[in-house]
Formats: C-alpha cells, sequence, structure tokens
C-alpha cells in the first residue's frame, strides 16, 4: 500500500506579541542590572526582527554601560537611521563618541538631540565639556551656563562651566563654579582637583594642597592629583615632598608625561643635572609638542655617535631666551669635529650671524640642506652630559652688530648719566607670566635723577604705556625695536640691565653685560636655589623675592644697589 504524499508545512512565523513579550522581558532584567540576560534577549528579537529600534537601541546602551563604545557608536548609529529623532539615541551616540575623542561627532550629536528636546540638561553639560575640550571655551560657558538656567544644581554643568572659566584664566569665576558644586556633592574627586588647580592660578598654593589632599582621600589613585600637589609643593620650594609627588603619579600612571617632565624640573632646579635633564626630555611626548612636531629623515643625536666630519642640525622649540642661552653649545659640538647647522627665529637670525662654532646659520621656514643627524636645542645639556660645574661659560659668546650698534648709539646720543636699561614684563601669554612680570608702577621708586633709564622693551602693557606717556622719566622706543640685534645694541649702550625672567635678561648675560635678574620666590629651573649668581651667566646678580608675590625685598635691594652706585660706593 503506497503511502500517501507527506506535506510540508511552513514553520511557525514568532508572532508580534512574542517579540513585544521578550523586547518587554529584556527591558526588564536591563532595569534590575542583569544587562548579559538582557541582551542575550535583545539579540533574538533583533534575529526575528533586524530592524529593531528598541532591540539596537538598548543593546547600544548596554555596550556603552560595558565600555565597548565602538560597538555602542555601531549600534546607536543603526538605531537612528530606522528613527533619526530618538533623543535618547542621539544623546547616547553623543556620549559614545565624546568617549571616544570624536569629539566634533559628539558635538553634532548633542545638537541633533537637543533639536529634539532643547531642554535637555545633560546634553548640554556634555556639549561643554566637549566644547572645552576643543578648545572652544566661549561656546561652552554658554552651553553650561543653558545646562544650569534649566537645572541649577547640576554638579556636573557647574564642574564643566569651572573648567571652560579657568581655561579662560577666569580664576575667580571658576573657584565659584567648583564651590557650588562641592556643596551640592562635598566628595567629588573631580571637582576638588580642578578646585584645586583654580587656586594655583590664583597664586593660593597653601589651599590649592588641602583641596588636592581632599580630593586623593577621596580617590587615592588619582595621579593628576599628586602631580599638581606637587607642582604646588614646588612653588613653596618644599622640593622633597613635590618630587615625592610626582613619583606616586607616575607609579600609579608610568607614562603619565607631567609627572616625569615636572619631577625633571625640579631636580634642575634642585641641581641635579643627571636626573633631571633625563626627565626633562618627557617634554618631546607633551601633546602639543607631538601635534607640532617635525618629522626628520634623519637620526636623533643625543650624544652616543661620534660627530667629527657629521653635520648635525640644532633646531629651536621653545622662546628666545631659551634659544639665547644654549646657542653657545654650537661651539661645543664644532670642537667635536662637527658641522653645526643652527636654525633660528628671524628675529635672531642677524644677531646669530657672528655666533662661534655655526658653520650654516638658518631661518626657520627655508629649505634644509643634507644632515646626518638632528637635536632639539633643549636636548644639547643632555647629550652632552652638562653638570652644574661643567656648563660651558665662555662669555660673551654674543654681540650687537656693528652697524646696528652705531646706530643706536646715535639715537641715543652722548651718555651723561649713567645708562640703567629696564625690562620688567615678559609676554603674557608665558604659563609663569603672573609670577615673573612686574607692573611698571613697581619700579617708580628706582627712578631717581642719577641714572639715565631706557626701556629695552618692544611691546608693553595698556597699563605700563599709560605710566609711560605720562613722563614715567623711562627713555621708550617700542616699534624702533624691529629684531633681536635692535635690542642688543641697546643692551650694549647701558651700563647695568635690570630685567625680570625673560629673554632680555638672558641676551644680556650671553653678551657679558652687568645684569640684574628679577626673580620671583619659585624661579625658573635655570636659576637654580639660593644663589645670587648664575654659572650661565657669569656677570648676572640674581635678586630673589623672600616670599611668594613679594617684590618688595628685591625693589629695595635694587635701589640699595642704586644708591651706592650713585654715591660712588
Amino acid at each position: 500500500m503506497n503511502k500517501g504524499r507527506q506535506v510540508s508545512h511552513p514553520a511557525k512565523q514568532p508572532s508580534q506579541q512574542d517579540t513585544t513579550n521578550r523586547l518587554l522581558q529584556a527591558v526588564a532584567l536591563h532595569q534590575q542590572g542583569r544587562t548579559e540576560e538582557a541582551e542575550l534577549l535583545y539579540r533574538q528579537v533583533l534575529s526575528r526582527t533586524p530592524n529593531n529600534f528598541d532591540a539596537l537601541h538598548l543593546l547600544g546602551l548596554i555596550a556603552a554601560q560595558n565600555g565597548s563604545h565602538e560597538e555602542a557608536v555601531r549600534l546607536l548609529t543603526q538605531a537612528l537611521r530606522i528613527n533619526s529623532r530618538s533623543t535618547s539615541a542621539l544623546y547616547s551616540l553623543g556620549v559614545s563618541l565624546q568617549l571616544l575623542n570624536r569629539l566634533a561627532e559628539a558635538v553634532a550629536s548633542y545638537d541633533k538631540a537637543l533639536a529634539t528636546k532643547p531642554d535637555h540638561a545633560e546634553a548640554l553639560s556634555n556639549r561643554g565639556n566637549a566644547l572645552n575640550e576643543m578648545q572652544r571655551y566661549e561656546e561652552s560657558l554658554k552651553s553650561c551656563g543653558q545646562a544650569l538656567a534649566i537645572k541649577p544644581d547640576y554638579p556636573e554643568a557647574l564642574i564643566n562651566q569651572g573648567n571652560a572659566l579657568q581655561r579662560l584664566h577666569r580664576h575667580a569665576e571658576a573657584l565659584t563654579s567648583f564651590d557650588k558644586a562641592l556643596a551640592i556633592r562635598p566628595d567629588d574627586a573631580e571637582a576638588l582637583y580642578n578646585r584645586g588647580n583654580c587656586l594655583q592660578g590664583l597664586d593660593r598654593h597653601e589651599e590649592a594642597l588641602v583641596s588636592y589632599e581632599r580630593a586623593l582621600a577621596v580617590r587615592p589613585d588619582y595621579a593628576e592629583a599628586f602631580c599638581n600637589r606637587g607642582n604646588s609643593l614646588q612653588f613653596l620650594r618644599r622640593h622633597e615632598e613635590a618630587l615625592a609627588c610626582y613619583e606616586r603619579a607616575q607609579a600609579l600612571k608610568p607614562d603619565y608625561v607631567e609627572a616625569h617632565l615636572n619631577e625633571g624640573l625640579c631636580r634642575l632646579l634642585m641641581g641635579d643635572y643627571p636626573r633631571g635633564l633625563e626627565q626633562y626630555e618627557w617634554r618631546l611626548k607633551q601633546e602639543a609638542f607631538v601635534k607640532g612636531q617635525r618629522r626628520f629623515d634623519r637620526p636623533l643625536w643625543l650624544g652616543k655617535e661620534p660627530l667629527a666630519g657629521r653635520k648635525i642640525l640644532i633646531h629651536v622649540e621653545q622662546g628666545l631666551g631659551d634659544t639665547i642661552q644654549l646657542c653657545r653649545y654650537a661651539k661645543v659640538l664644532s670642537d667635536l669635529g662637527a658641522i653645526v647647522l643652527l636654525e633660528v627665529p628671524s628675529s635672531l637670525k642677524s644677531l646669530f650671524a657672528g655666533l662661534d662654532g655655526v658653520d650654516l646659520l638658518l631661518t626657520q621656514g627655508e629649505p634644509l640642506p643634507e644632515f646626518d643627524y638632528h637635536c632639539p636645542i633643549m636636548s644639547l645639556p643632555l647629550a652632552l652630559g652638562t653638570r652644574v660645574e661643567t656648563i660651558p661659560g665662555k662669555v660673551p659668546y654674543l654681540a650687537a652688530p656693528e652697524q646696528s650698534l652705531r646706530h643706536w648709539e646715535g639715537k641715543l646720543g652722548r651718555s651723561v648719566k649713567p645708562r640703567i636699561g629696564l625690562a620688567w614684563s615678559g609676554n603674557s601669554a608665558h604659563i609663569n607670566d603672573l609670577n615673573r612680570s612686574i607692573p611698571l608702577q613697581r619700579l617708580l621708586p628706582l627712578l631717581t635723577n642719577d641714572f639715565e633709564f631706557v626701556s629695552l622693551q618692544r611691546d608693553v602693557r595698556a597699563a605700563d604705556q599709560k605710566i609711560l606717556d605720562e613722563g614715567a622719566g623711562i627713555v621708550h622706543f617700542g616699534n624702533s625695536l624691529t629684531d633681536f640685534s635692535d635690542t642688543a645694541a641697546l643692551v650694549q649702550s647701558m651700563d647695568i640691565v635690570i630685567s625680570v625672567d625673560t629673554s632680555i635678561a638672558h641676551l644680556a648675560g650671553a653678551m657679558g653685560k652687568s645684569v640684574w635678574i628679577l626673580l620671583p620666590f619659585a624661579p625658573d629651573w635655570r636659576w637654580l636655589l639660593d644663589r645670587d649668581d648664575s654659572p650661565w651667566y657669569p656677570s648676572a646678580k640674581l635678586l630673589r623675592q623672600a616670599r611668594p608675590g613679594d617684590w618688595g625685598n628685591v625693589i629695595t635691594a635694587v635701589r640699595a644697589q642704586l644708591d651706592r652706585i650713585s654715591h660712588g660706593v
């Protein structure tokens, strides 16, 4: 008997209700924190309905919660193809993009979320944070302000606002923001840390220490707090304690560039050149340096390879004062048999034209010839094994060009009194400008009729210009100083130069001119500690603040020195 033909029935398709039930069950598990079980159900839903927005969206949230932000971005982007106006998905996508440092995309995602929900305080606050990281500080302030208008007691927005204000050097306002955040959440380690940074910016280092210590009590592995605590300790001249902080920061975060660099600067200041110079090389790994770093197809020279008959390019990397200080090493390299190529800013080109040891002087930006090695100028002390007692001290090694000297002698005219050259402020953008520059008003007690005072500065600040315009008794040439050859000619024409820690102090020292250098309580590394002379510049006299921020004892000491000169003592 033949069997009847077997009939194949179609597989039973899951019902919409079954998919909905699984999704609801997954959401319930997700809310209970049972994310692995929830993820399994979400994926089952997607295997049946691949374009299910809710499953894609919520799987994206789980990926973000697990720190898998690349996967979160993939899932949330897919979800938004289905529902492009989901505020939650747009916001969550922004968060993951921000954590991946894809900041412009994060801001764009927050903007789309805000287009659907303008009062989304979290999106506004996070947007402000991303804009901070993009250095768009004014926009960040506006975004944080909008978040706080919606949600006044929002700690994250207050912290982000404080960070933007701090980057704009509005430290007092920033401190208010951090204090408001801490009134709401007293144990917020980030707010405590940033409050400490803010107090540093206000030169309130003792208070900054307290804030860092509170942050570390909350988060003992906070490497950044250890590092910045070290900075305040160094400012207060508690150097051994500062070193302990830097070393602790490095133990927590071995590749922490700033902790290594700050240790190097501290050791250099203390005169420990062997370890200090080694750590100072970490400056080359700073983000700002790496971004602007030039690539050479020739190897870096740090002292190992013989230089006899080899061409080495020395290139500058930081300020004019650093270049003036360290160009002396060209002669050392030449004595080792090297053919020295020195690349400098255009403002130094004519001044350096006669520098001993330089075979070819180049201006930054012009084509480079062939060479065998290169070395950043600030790495030369390390490469050549410099110690405090072996600093190349042959001075002068710079001189004003004869043509410039004749020109400025003509402009100055015949001297009837001893001439004193003054430089009281440096670059206002310098990180330490607040400590190293002096308002011209503070120097007025020095301006006696026994001397002729000449400004060695080209640029002056508005408040100082007003004093000059009112007839302070200082000859000022301003824009007539076209480059450092002009400045050098003026310096050469002075009997004494009195300068704060700027390039003019280095220039006077390099020219062998008698220079009195006025230093803050916590000076730059090259001036060392507790000495009134400099191994870098034999003609320099160092006058130091007795207390942080107080120039009183320095001005009194300068006046006493001038009085002795005027009385022939």
